[in-house]
């Protein structure tokens, strides 16, 4: 252990010298960062403590301030930066949530570290369009997620008898019909909007491809909306409900991970985060877990991530504490310890990824098809629109709402 965290700090160190050190050498010691973030689960915690441990390493003192969920971290340290307290940086999703912020005036940006590091080259454009805003650069994002990976237990799919991955959306509820077959549950879910709002995408995705998905989503078409094509996306979506088990409602997306890490359940729908919780159970990629990123060549790769925003302030020491925390948490190596536990990729496609996982390693390859990267549902959508969308498609999952009607409904939730 200590020769692994003293590799880190060297490489942190060197990463440092080559022209990012400039920030920490004016302040010795480097003043105290108060970081907000919403990362409370086993592997996220863990995740976490590794840009601690970097920005420690530089001389920094780490404030954490771990606020457990996301909708409350978000309105705690939007009500902090309102009233004229903010912590020195807040995570946000890399998509339109903060942009209230933006328009307000209240973030400082970070040009001058996104010319340095060269994001317009390296950063995937989705994720750019979200932090570049009238030519100026508001947040710094520390990962690449993607939402919809398929994930599978390998000691399921030998339990039920299933020699291969699905590889279309026939195959992937053919393969649900097995595991069911077998008393196992199919699918694991947990039954929350967002998680709800994780599957739609996933069908979206995968049984309506990229056109479908853009005209929804980014155009918000109504004719794209009420077609037979995005009919045959929610039939696809609602059909997954027969795979889960009773105990769904209001579980825990890492709980359901669970399910599958214990062997009592074959598939889980949800973002490559889960693959921390695998990596905190002891399992690997490829041996004890499987991973599918589309069914098919040329499905979507749906992204979004992390970042983290740094509220105005007139304290000299809380500035510099933000422009090291940014050259910190993008150094290569505190890229690689973080991402490795969060199951993330890092955001800087230039960091070598040979040493992750599989998984990681066929995130990393389809990200440089960029044709295959595509934001995410919040990258399009404004929290009111995403919010109106989630209650639609919760009824729908929930209710026996017609097909049409529940068309009808999101054309109406999606129009400004």
């Amino acid at each position: 252990m200590y020769k692994q965290r003293s590799r880190m700090v060297a490489g942190l160190l060197a990463a440092l010298t080559l022209g990012v050190a400039g920030y920490a050498a004016a302040t010795a010691p480097a003043p105290r960062a108060e970081v907000m973030h919403w990362w409370t689960s086993s592997s996220e915690s863990a995740a976490v403590r590794k840009f601690a441990d970097a920005y420690r390493a530089v001389g920094g003192t780490w404030a954490d301030t771990a606020i457990a969920g996301a909708d409350q971290a978000k309105a705690v340290a939007i009500n902090r930066i309102v009233g004229g307290n903010p912590p020195t940086a807040a995570q946000f999703n890399t998509t339109k949530q903060f942009r209230d912020l933006i328009d307000q005036g209240v973030l400082n940006n970070v040009d001058d570290i996104a010319t340095r590091d060269h994001w317009d080259q390296l950063m995937p454009q989705p994720l750019l369009d979200v932090i570049k805003v009238q030519g100026h650069f508001y947040a710094v994002p520390v990962d690449v997620h993607m939402s919809t990976w398929i994930w599978y237990s390998k000691a399921a799919f030998k339990k039920a008898g299933i020699v291969k991955e699905p590889a279309t959306p026939d195959e992937l509820f053919a393969t649900l019909d097995k595991l069911k077959a077998a008393g196992l549950i199919g699918l694991a879910h947990g039954g929350q909007p967002w998680q709800e709002n994780i599957l739609f995408q996933a069908m979206l995705a995968n049984v309506g491809g990229k056109e479908l998905y853009l005209q929804v989503l980014r155009d918000r078409s109504p004719r794209a909306i009420n077609s037979e094509a995005f009919k045959r996306v929610l039939l696809a979506f609602k059909r997954l409900q027969g795979y889960v088990d009773a105990g769904s409602p209001n579980r825990n997306w890492n709980d359901a991970t669970a399910l599958l890490i214990n062997g009592k359940a074959g598939v889980q729908i949800m973002g490559d985060w889960a693959k921390g919780e695998f990596a905190a159970a002891k399992q690997s990629a490829g041996k004890d877990f499987g991973c599918i990123a589309g069914l098919g060549a040329n499905v979507p790769y749906l992204i979004q991530g992390d970042a983290f925003v740094f509220p105005k302030t007139k304290n000299a020491d809380a500035v510099r504490a933000q422009k090291l925390l940014a050259t910190t948490m993008l150094a290569p190596s505190a890229q690689l310890e973080f991402n490795k536990i969060k199951g993330s990729l890092p955001i800087l496609s230039n960091v070598d990824v040979s040493g992750m996982d599989v998984c990681a390693q066929a995130g990393a390859a389809i990200l440089k098809e960029k044709s295959r990267a595509v934001g995410m549902i919040e990258v399009f959508l404004t929290p009111d629109q995403n919010g109106a969308l989630q209650d639609v498609l919760t009824t729908y999952w929930n209710t026996r709402m017609p097909v049409e009607k529940a068309q009808k409904e999101i054309a109406s939730a999606l129009q400004d």
